[in-house]
């Protein structure tokens, strides 16, 4: 979202400072009059559409200023819908920085809080700025490309976890793969998950693996089907195998999966960035 200084070219019927918590929120409000009033609002859709229509019907559909911290998240999805509630958004280090100069002893209280974020909202309205939603390819792309990045965090702990579980109990593959994280690797695991099982399959059998895998060097594939039939298990604990080979199949799961969730997400991402409006501004 972007946005706009509005928070004192307009005149609003009222002005909320609202203090948002995981499952309910405090908040003071102060009309156009300079009547004020407290309350409480449970975290729910439900609740929050009932609140927005209530004052929608006591001032008339005029302009109200809502203050609050949240610059994003399921309230600031929530309240973006409602036309009449203008929200501003009050940076934590500032309400910090102010409910200091208020308290100086540090006490810290929700409904205080509320009081706080509206004084703010009242005293410094020239600091604020009226969220305005961007259009809805900018928001789609700033959404995926957020969580596409969360993807590709848990790909890379997924694939330190296989990392070490191999180091412990099938050392071999580092040598072998240079890159783990392939659909190569990843199916030779799941059909191969410990060296005697692996040295167990024929000549043939993993020569049409790695052809049906596109594996075009047939120099590397010899070398690798000479260092499979020399090669020593790195243990023979039995402990250390079952757990071992439990959690290479488990996060070699979660990497198939997140893999893929990524690859739903490039291709939103590039279907949307295609048709943005914007795009060539962004090219050029």
């Amino acid at each position: 979202m972007s946005k706009s200084n509005a928070a004192h070219n307009q005149v609003f019927a009222a002005r909320i400072g609202l203090d948002w918590a995981d499952k309910v929120h405090f908040w003071t409000m102060v009309t156009a009059e300079g009547k004020r009033t407290h309350g409480e609002l449970k975290h729910t859709p439900e609740a929050i559409e009932i609140w927005a229509a209530e004052l929608a019907h006591r001032f008339g559909d005029r302009p109200i200023a809502l203050a609050l911290e949240q610059a994003r998240g399921s309230l600031i999805a929530i309240l973006s819908k409602y036309a009449h509630l203008h929200l501003f958004i009050v940076h934590p280090n500032n309400l910090d920085h102010y409910r200091k100069s208020v308290y100086p002893s540090g006490a810290k209280s929700d409904p205080v809080d509320a009081d706080l974020i509206l004084d703010y909202l009242v005293k410094h309205p020239e600091r604020l700025g009226c969220l305005e939603p961007d259009s809805v390819e900018t928001r789609s792309l700033q959404f995926l490309v957020e969580e596409r990045r969360k993807l590709v965090n848990q790909h890379t702990c997924q694939l330190q976890t296989l990392i070490h579980w191999l180091k412990q109990i099938f050392p071999q593959m580092l040598l072998w793969f240079t890159d783990l994280s392939t659909p190569l690797v990843q199916d030779f695991l799941k059909r191969w998950p410990e060296l005697p099982k692996l040295q167990r399959a024929s000549e043939k059998t993993l020569l049409k693996f790695f052809h049906e895998h596109n594996c075009r060097s047939e120099e590397r594939i010899q070398q690798r089907l000479e260092e499979i039939g020399q090669a020593v298990p790195a243990t023979h604990d039995a402990a250390l195998l079952g757990v071992g080979t439990l959690c290479v199949r488990t996060t070699l799961h979660w990497l198939a999966t997140l893999r893929a969730g990524i690859g739903e997400l490039d291709e939103q991402i590039s279907a949307i960035y295609k048709n943005h409006p914007d795009r060539f501004i962004v090219e050029s």
